[in-house]
């Protein structure tokens, strides 16, 4: 059973979530829902207990010093909820943490639990994958579910993948069992500059996300950001004529399989994210301040107890579960050869 007390009842609630690891090339994925966190100023309401889900040795709790008292955070995947304003309001839920080393159904059974006292709506879960993309390009973003309807009401890809998997490809099979609508956005990473961050990647994700649920979002610094990370790859790629000879003929093979795509439906989608920012359209972004009932968590000592538990490294060429660019695609599903799930 869980017990929500400090949480108030919550509008047309939508949960995102995204989880550190194997999933999230570039970190491009949890650093979106960082940064939904940060700019709505997430309040955290819950944290699953570590001991149950994560091998220390694996993820090493950190020690620091608050005021000269040394303390412990220990890796684990928390819960927070946000309020944005607007002519429509909604309620956001974030969960972020690491991809958990053990008992995958029991983790998904508890981030269910939540789902469903809290009402959600529908489950959109973020993950970043390592493809063949050239970094000058824009991202490509797929949207994959398990659920042919609402492949078809949303235009998303319906999954077909077969292999290994995720935390991603697992909580989204879990949702759609348990009749919860899910959806999975995969953002392609260029597997020559993988390291962390990727702003661009992030950038792309959260534009994704503000399509999908009709949102705005405040996009802060990540704009320039994502500028400034693009100039500064292409600056290492000149230095370099092998990767820029490379980069070259990954822009040629991009460019002619996306040539039918410049579409006009692509042109007026981006149009009218232009105009939404613009005009502050539907869901204007701005997260609701001052008042009563401003605050989510009157009470976050209230006790909650936890439901019953039911009776790699860096990605490497095959990785499970994720939705590649069209290029790396080895499935309808959009399960991508590189890293990360379905």
């Amino acid at each position: 059973m869980i017990e929500l007390e400090g949480v108030p009842e919550l509008i047309d609630p939508v949960m995102v979530a995204a989880f550190e690891g194997w999933n999230d090339a570039g970190d491009a994925a949890s650093t979106a829902v960082a940064h939904l966190d940060r700019e709505w100023k997430g309040e955290v309401f819950a944290a699953l207990d570590a001991e149950d889900y994560y091998d220390f040795q694996v993820n090493r709790p950190t020690v620091w010093l608050d005021s000269g008292v040394r303390k412990i955070t220990w890796p684990t995947t928390r819960l927070s909820v946000v309020r944005i304003g607007g002519d429509k309001p909604r309620d956001l839920v974030l969960v972020r943490g690491i991809e958990p080393s053990m008992r995958w159904r029991s983790f998904c059974n508890e981030i269910l639990g939540f789902a469903h006292e809290l009402g959600v709506e529908m489950v959109v879960i973020l993950g970043a994958l390592l493809g063949d993309t050239p970094h000058t390009r824009p991202v490509p973003v797929s949207g994959i579910t398990s659920d042919p309807e609402l492949a078809r009401t949303m235009d998303l890809e319906e999954t077909r993948y077969e292999g290994p998997t995720g935390i991603v490809g697992i909580l989204q099979e879990a949702c759609t069992h348990a009749g919860v609508p899910a959806v999975s956005l995969w953002a392609a990473v260029p597997h020559y500059v993988s390291q962390p961050p990727n702003p661009k990647a992030t950038l792309a994700l959260l534009n994704r996300l503000e399509d999908l649920i009709d949102l705005r979002i405040p996009l802060g610094e990540l704009p320039e950001d994502a500028r400034a990370w693009q100039l500064g790859v292409d600056q290492l790629a000149a230095e370099d004529s092998e990767v820029a000879e490379y980069v070259q003929t990954l822009e040629e093979a991009r460019d002619t399989a996306e040539l039918p795509e410049a579409s006009g439906e692509a042109i007026a989608r981006e149009f009218e994210r232009y105009l939404r920012r613009r005009d502050g359209g539907p869901g204007s972004g701005h997260a609701t301040d001052g008042g009563e009932g401003s605050s989510y968590l009157r009470d976050t000592s209230s006790g909650r107890t936890r439901p019953p538990a039911p009776p790699r490294s860096e990605p490497g060429p095959a990785e499970p579960g994720a939705e590649p660019p069209e290029a790396d695609r080895e499935d309808d599903d959009g399960e991508a050869t590189g890293s990360s799930e379905d």
